[in-house]
C-alpha cells in the first residue's frame, strides 16, 4: 500500500513538472495563430535529423465543407515544384537521354531562332531570358493554360530579355518548357514520370503533378483569398494548370519523405545533388543565388511558392540536418519570413 502510494505521489509529481506542451509546439503554434480558426489555415513540419518536432495542422482545408488541415493534407506547392522538376532533368541526365548543356531548340525546334543559343542549363538557373509567358496572354485567350501553350506563346516571341547566360530573371517560362522536355527525353508525360521516378521510389503515394480530369488530389486544400473582409475560394488561376513551374501537390508527410532523400543517394546520385545545391547564379537580391530549383541563402536551401489562393517555403539547413516547411492555402501573407521565425528556436 505504502509502494503505490509512493508511485502515485511520483506521477503526480512529474505531471505537474510536465509542460502541457513540448516548447517547440508552443513556439509554433504562437507563430502560427494568424492561421488557428475558422479560416484557412496551414501545415507546418519542423525536422530535425528526420524526426519531426512539430507535425501539425492548422485552420481548414475546405471552408465550405468544413474540412480541418492535417498533417496529410494536400497543397499547390506553386513555384516549390520547381525543385522536383529540377530533380526530373537531373534524373534524365543520368539517365545519359539528355545533357545541361543541351541546346533547348534540340528538343522544343519549334522555339524561334532568337533562342538558339539556350540551354537546359539557362532554364534550370532563370539565365535564359525567355520572356514571361504570363505577360505574353492574348486578351481573347480564356482557357486555362498547359505546359504546351506556354511553348507556344513563346514561338510567337522575337526577342529576349538579355542574351543566355549573361545576367538572371526568374522564369516560369523556362520550368514549363523543362516539363516539355522531360517528357520528350522520357517517353512519358511530365506528371507519369514524376509519379514514377520520384513519388514512387520515396512511397510519396499522394502527391501528384494534378491534371484535371486524369488524376486527383486527396485530402486536397482549396486556396482562398480575403476579399472585402470575407473569405473566398480563388483555388485556380488561368495558369494553375502549367505543371513545370508550380503543378504539384503535396503534404507535409510526403515532403519529409522528399527532404529526407536529399541526404542520400536514393535518389539522385550525390554529383547530381551537389549540382542542385552549387550556386549558379546571383540573383536580383544579393543575399541569394540560385542553383537547380533551389536559393541558396547562407547555409540554407530553400525555394517558396505563390499563386493564386497558396502560399508556401521550404527552407533547409543541410549541415544541422534541420528543415521547416510551411505550407498555407490562403493568399497572404508570405510565410518565409515565420519558417525563419520558427527556426530560431533551434538555429
Amino acid at each position: 500500500m505504502i509502494l503505490r502510494s509512493v508511485y502515485i505521489a511520483l506521477l503526480l509529481a512529474l505531471s505537474a513538472c510536465s509542460p502541457s506542451a513540448p516548447p517547440m509546439t508552443e513556439h509554433v503554434d504562437t507563430l502560427m495563430r494568424a492561421y488557428s480558426g475558422e479560416g484557412p489555415g496551414a501545415a507546418v513540419l519542423v525536422l530535425k535529423d528526420g524526426k519531426p518536432l512539430v507535425r501539425k495542422g492548422y485552420g481548414y482545408a475546405d471552408l465550405e465543407q468544413r474540412v480541418l488541415i492535417s498533417p496529410a493534407t494536400n497543397f499547390r506547392l506553386a513555384s516549390v515544384t520547381k525543385q522536383f522538376t529540377a530533380a526530373a532533368i537531373l534524373l534524365l541526365a543520368e539517365d545519359g537521354k539528355l545533357s545541361l548543356d543541351d541546346r533547348v531548340r534540340a528538343w522544343l525546334p519549334s522555339l524561334p531562332a532568337v533562342a538558339d543559343r539556350i540551354t537546359i542549363r539557362h532554364l534550370l538557373t532563370h539565365t535564359s531570358g525567355l520572356i514571361d509567358y504570363e505577360d505574353v496572354i492574348p486578351a481573347t485567350l480564356t482557357a486555362q493554360l498547359h505546359d504546351a501553350d506556354v511553348l507556344t506563346l513563346l514561338e510567337g516571341q522575337s526577342k529576349l530579355y538579355f542574351e543566355p547566360g549573361t545576367s538572371y530573371r526568374y522564369s516560369n517560362s523556362g520550368y514549363a518548357l523543362l516539363a516539355l522536355i522531360v517528357g520528350k527525353a522520357s517517353g512519358q508525360s511530365f506528371a507519369a514520370f514524376l509519379k514514377a521516378r520520384i513519388f514512387e521510389p520515396l512511397q510519396m503515394t499522394h502527391t501528384v503533378a494534378y491534371e484535371q480530369g486524369i488524376s486527383e488530389v486527396a485530402q486536397r486544400a482549396y486556396g482562398y483569398s480575403e476579399i472585402d473582409g470575407h473569405w473566398q475560394r480563388t483555388d485556380q488561376s488561368q495558369t494553375s494548370a502549367v505543371l513545370g513551374d508550380g503543378g504539384i501537390y503535396a503534404s507535409i508527410d510526403d515532403l519529409a519523405k522528399w527532404d529526407a532523400a536529399l541526404y542520400d543517394e536514393r535518389l539522385l546520385k550525390r554529383a547530381s545533388l551537389d549540382a542542385a545545391f552549387t550556386p549558379a547564379t546571383p540573383t536580383d537580391d544579393p543575399t541569394i543565388e540560385y542553383g537547380f530549383g533551389w536559393r541558396i541563402t547562407g547555409e540554407t536551401l530553400w525555394h517558396s511558392g505563390e499563386t493564386i489562393g497558396f502560399r508556401n517555403v521550404i527552407v533547409r539547413w543541410p549541415k544541422r540536418h534541420f528543415t521547416v516547411i510551411v505550407l498555407t492555402n490562403r493568399d497572404d501573407p508570405e510565410p518565409y519570413r515565420t519558417a525563419l521565425k520558427i527556426a530560431e528556436r533551434y538555429n
